[in-house]
């Protein structure tokens, strides 16, 4: 008798828990497939420390085939799901294609950045969901201040050391508070002119920072962040970004060559494709992670909306620490279906929340104690190192050797501004281009032949703009919907965007990447 097939589309981590759950529950009695563009899981909340030179990128990036033995680890984007059929269809990193077949499958295709109908920012922005973004922001930001250190002063300077960033959620704050300190270590390698010192700038609608958690926490965070000199602008946000700038809500005009986009997420195009119930571009889903009328189908993390059980008529939010306790649940109640068990509900309780930074700063309240300084940020790291599945060992001797030693003030260029547009479907993957280029890119840059940005994205199952920091127990084309085409034709195509002139601009640009439709009405992961 064959073995039942599962098949599990993304390993963030809503997908990376259930697999784990699964391949322990079911102990070799089921086949369990992951289908995955890269071969780790990332860890996204110690994203802002890799940005900051403070962790190097394979710190949080956890082997998938090393910490999932019993798993079969595919590596592609999925395109078209054939529920009919129980069918997924993928393309692989070369470009081949391939199909799955399923007795049970389990959507945690995750999130991609949230665009907003703002003139240039598609154009001129950087989102923050994956490595390659964090890769090219540290190496971006490195570079602005080596150049603003020779250019002596003027508004040029100025604008280089200007960094901008919108979004006041838990990404927004920590890349604002690690950048200060990062840009501040740059400058005593590479001095500015006399009085001036690099500016970071924090921006969002919101009535204050983090205005997801409590206010004493809130006001800890803002008081970090001005007595470093980061610029905390509530109530504020872009109008319009240029080559030279941005233009705020309020008038004013900031000269600028770096715009990091931290508004929030929107759930990944591919649970839309799939023409079933939807809840503002999240999969709906039974308490127990099932499709209604699927029963062989599961959805989980940031593409799914799962109701919260706690608050009735509401669903849980799109955060990590929701995806990895979904996740779970996802496991048992797959192997209960395959068994004949029972299935049980996702319910959630929250431990408490925990936010990084910088340095030994942090703002925690682990099981309702409000914590600041010292021991916030003793908890804040213990926390992550609990939450990691592996590399903590690695993580923490970066840590060590941080607060002893100078951070490396160098730029690798392995990531340019083109190869990780705002704008994308898989943020997982750094952009190349098609074709002769791209073989000659992957060759240059020692690349595995990564898809190019048009193809379809399978990962993540959790993250959102609050990423993992709220505490819990340790524990060739793709194939378009209709429905995706049509509001593909009602979006308005960006305009190209001008190069600019520095050495990260100086090749052209390719075609802009596929994506899919941007939605202005707020989502869940917002801020």
């Amino acid at each position: 008798m064959s073995r039942p097939r599962i098949v599990i589309v993304g390993a963030g981590f809503a997908g990376y828990r259930t697999a784990r759950t699964l391949a322990r529950a079911a102990r070799g009695r089921a086949e369990i497939t992951l289908l995955n563009p890269t071969d780790y899981f990332l860890y996204l909340p110690l994203l802002p420390q890799v940005a900051a030179g403070i962790l190097e990128p394979r710190r949080v990036t956890v082997s998938l085939a090393g910490t999932l033995p019993d798993v079969r680890l595919v590596l592609g984007e999925a395109g078209r799901i054939d529920l009919d059929g129980r069918t997924v269809h993928y393309t692989g990193p070369e470009g081949e294609r391939g199909s799955l077949g399923y007795d049970r499958l389990v959507l945690a295709a995750g999130s991609v950045n949230k665009l907003l109908p703002i003139p240039g920012v598609a154009e001129h922005a950087h989102g923050f969901r994956g490595l390659p973004e964090a890769l090219y922001l540290r190496d971006h930001v490195t570079r602005q201040v080596e150049l603003a250190s020779s250019d002596g002063e003027g508004p040029l300077c100025s604008a280089r050391c200007t960094f901008v960033v919108v979004g006041a959620g838990y990404t927004g704050t920590e890349v604002a508070a690690q950048g200060q300190l990062f840009t501040d270590a740059l400058v005593r390698a590479h001095p500015l002119r006399k009085g001036m010192r690099p500016r970071w700038m924090l921006l969002d609608v919101a009535e204050r920072v983090l205005p997801e958690l409590d206010e004493r926490l809130s006001g800890t965070a803002d008081r970090v962040l001005r007595e470093r000199g980061v610029d905390v602008r509530m109530g504020t946000s872009v109008k319009e970004a240029t080559p030279d700038g941005v233009l705020l809500t309020d008038g004013e005009f900031v000269g600028t060559r770096t715009l990091v986009w931290c508004v929030g997420v929107r759930p990944d195009p591919l649970a839309e494709s799939l023409g079933l119930p939807m809840e503002r571009g999240r999969l709906l889903v039974e308490p127990t992670l099932q499709v209604p009328g699927r029963p062989e189908v599961f959805a989980c993390g940031d593409a799914a909306a799962v109701p919260d059980l706690e608050k009735p008529g509401a669903y849980t939010p799109m955060t990590a620490q929701h995806a990895w306790r979904q996740g779970k649940v996802a496991g048992h109640n797959i192997a209960a279906s395959l068994t004949g068990g029972e299935l049980r509900p996702y319910r959630h309780k929250d431990m408490g929340f925990v936010v990084d930074l910088g340095g030994v700063k942090a703002a925690a309240n682990p099981l309702g104690i409000p914590l600041s300084g010292l021991p916030a940020g003793a908890v804040t790291r213990g926390y992550h190192l609990a939450a990691m599945p592996g590399n903590r060992v690695r993580v923490a001797a970066d840590w060590l050797l941080d607060a002893v030693l100078p951070r490396q003030a160098v730029q690798l260029g392995l990531v340019r501004s083109w190869s990780v547009p705002l704008d994308t479907a898989s943020p997982e993957l750094a952009r190349v281009p098609d074709g002769r280029e791209r073989r000659e890119t992957d060759t240059a840059s020692g690349g595995a032949g990564a898809p190019s940005a048009g193809g379809r994205k399978a990962v993540g199952g959790g993250g959102g703009d609050d990423t993992s920091r709220t505490i819990t127990s340790p524990t060739p084309e793709p194939v378009r919907s209709e429905s995706a085409k049509r509001n593909r034709q009602a979006a308005k195509p960006a305009e190209p965007a001008k190069p600019r002139q520095d050495a990260e601009h100086s090749r052209p640009q390719p075609a802009p990447t596929r994506s899919s439709p941007t939605r202005s009405a707020p989502q869940e992961g917002d801020r």
